[in-house]
């Protein structure tokens, strides 16, 4: 797991470091260039460090970067605050323990089911762990497959949630994609994230061409339009919040604009 891990930061410093162009960062550009965005050497230059070190950083090999190395490369490669998090969270001794999907305590399902606006609790793997009628009448997580309960997969693997998202379904779907990715890269080599990944690469043909790129973003609050079968247009204001229980639960609860 650890290995995967490395290779899942070599792999986003090569995906960050090919988005740059010497003009973004004042680089002389040259020699005529191959491959698109910065070279390794002028990365490393631009960082501070060496360039054989850093090459061994983006090929996964086991290297150990410090909290100012990684805060230099984080300057270099113009990482945004979430890029930036996330490069510091890949260079840390993950979790090694297998991955086994979590429980609800009853008083947080208890506060879910006495919502009378949407409401869901979801975990690390975003499985949808617990939801009130509200949230059922919006998403049918009921009539769901057991296996089949998870936001990643019911956004874009499910034929109805295409319908209900409409028009936004792509931005809702590369969004989401984006957020997965964050918490994916922790657990490098998991069978139950690989079987995951293998699931929505079936189902859902624009999955691979944005995992490829290796973006990431936070969750934050926001607002959704959904066109529901039944009841029509529906916009939402949404907001996540973490369960001091278990830091991995998070509460996601919707309220009705109207």
């Amino acid at each position: 797991m650890a290995t995967a891990r490395q290779s899942e930061l070599g792999d986003f410093l090569r995906s960050r470091r090919q988005k740059l162009t010497p003009k973004l960062t004042g680089t002389q550009a040259g020699r005529r260039r191959r491959t698109p965005g910065l070279r390794r050497e002028e990365v490393a230059e631009l960082a501070g460090i060496g360039v054989d070190w850093y090459i061994r950083l983006e090929q996964g090999r086991s290297v150990s970067p410090s909290a100012t190395t990684i805060d230099a490369l984080a300057r270099a490669l113009r990482l945004s605050k979430a890029e930036h998090a996330h490069l510091r969270a890949l260079a840390k001794d993950g979790d090694r323990r297998p991955f086994a999907t979590e429980t609800v305590p009853p008083a947080i399902r208890r506060v879910v089911e006495s919502l009378n606006q949407p409401a869901y609790v979801t975990g690390r793997r975003w499985d949808v762990l617990a939801w009130n009628a509200a949230a059922e009448d919006v998403f049918a997580f009921g009539r769901l497959p057991e296996d089949e309960r998870n936001t990643l997969m019911y956004v874009l693997t499910n034929p109805k949630s295409r319908q209900l998202f409409g028009a936004n379904w792509p931005e809702e779907a590369r969004r989401i994609v984006t957020q997965f990715r964050r918490t994916h890269d922790l657990w490098p080599g998991d069978p139950a994230f690989l079987d995951l990944q293998a699931r929505l690469r079936r189902g859902c043909p624009e999955f691979d061409g944005w995992w490829g790129t290796h973006d990431v973003s936070v969750s934050v609050a926001g607002r959704k339009v959904l066109s529901h079968p039944k009841r029509g247009r529906l916009t939402f204001e949404y907001a996540t919040f973490q369960a001091n229980d278990d830091p991995e639960l998070k509460l996601i609860i919707y309220t009705e604009i109207r």
